[in-house]
């Protein structure tokens, strides 16, 4: 989280520092919750794109350590969060981190496989999760058609685990872009799901195309493999997710264009996410709640250094 001016001015970065959130989209799966109660009997939890952590924070928060501090609990009976990423994080008390690209074919399959084999079987005692959350996003290009693509294709990565770790039941929490394709990605999620609703927390600025699908009661078509996940996305669906695939488009446009389930979450008298509150003069900006271990950024600051170094030198060379 930076230090510009209308950073500064944002109520929700600034209570997200000053709550200990490693970053402000802690209070959208908060106010998620709120809704839709996620975190009821939860038990099992994986976090995809978990990277800088601010969401393993609200499941370790609202899981595991209450769970803990229980004067009943036992090791075996904690909750257990899986937090997946390509990026390496700081430890999150509660959370075991994997890092791997879901996107990528092999590393997803290594990925979900590890999960499943060493995690979902040894320490969820032979159980699959009862949530997969992802708040994860590509780097914007400001071209929404191609922002809204991409996302969905990450969704798409997202959904192929799923299909692997969540049990019959569970719920699945994803970040999308909204546009034209938005009933496409509602048809398809609906093939698994018997009930997704595309939620809008009130800490999600209403400048920003991003909104959240909230798909509950994993039901997979009978007969499903999970290998024929992408064949079977291709028939699209019918948006009441019922056996009678539909490959036409009659339901993404024209008359008969599906509706999607759309909710406003969190308090909507609370803080407005696009108004800019007023700083005091006093004001004193807090520093990072966990600064990023290995940002992809990094890399690009020590070329430039580099660059900008190597210029320098040639400039002497010609005095």
């Amino acid at each position: 989280m930076g230090k510009a001016s209308r950073d500064k001015r944002d109520i929700y970065y600034r209570k997200a520092k000053e709550e200990g959130w490693r970053a402000r989209s802690a209070f959208k799966l908060l106010q998620i919750d709120e809704e839709f109660n996620i975190f009821e009997g939860v038990k099992r939890v994986v976090d995809l794109c978990a990277a800088p952590g601010s969401w393993s924070q609200v499941l370790s928060k609202k899981l595991y350590l209450p769970a803990k501090l229980s004067p009943d609990s036992k090791c075996s009976d904690l909750p257990l969060i899986v937090a997946i990423d390509l990026q390496p994080m700081a430890p999150i008390e509660g959370v075991i981190q994997v890092q791997g690209d879901i996107t990528n074919a092999r590393t997803a399959e290594t990925v979900w496989i590890f999960v499943i084999k060493l995690i979902v079987i040894r320490h969820f005692d032979g159980g699959k999760a009862d949530l997969v959350v992802c708040d994860g996003a590509p780097d914007v290009t400001g071209l929404h058609d191609m922002d809204e693509f991409v996302q969905s294709q990450l969704i798409i990565a997202g959904l192929t685990i799923v299909t692997h770790i969540l049990k019959v039941g569970g719920r699945f929490i994803a970040k999308i872009f909204r546009g034209k394709d938005t009933s496409l990605l509602y048809c398809q999620l609906k093939l698994f799901f018997t009930q997704v609703t595309f939620a809008k927390p009130k800490s999600s600025r209403n400048s920003s195309i991003e909104a959240f699908a909230v798909c509950e009661n994993y039901k997979p078509p009978e007969g499903f493999n999970e290998k024929d996940l992408h064949r079977l996305l291709e028939q699209v669906g019918s948006p009441s997710g019922s056996d009678d695939f539909d490959c036409s488009s009659g339901w993404l446009e024209g008359p008969n264009r599906v509706y999607i389930p759309f909710l406003a979450c969190g308090d909507l008298n609370g803080y407005d996410s696009d108004r800019w509150y007023p700083v005091s003069k006093s004001y004193e900006p807090l520093e990072p709640v966990q600064p990023p271990i290995a940002p992809p950024y990094k890399r690009a600051l020590e070329l430039k250094k580099a660059s900008n170094h190597g210029h320098g030198s040639d400039h002497g060379a010609s005095q």
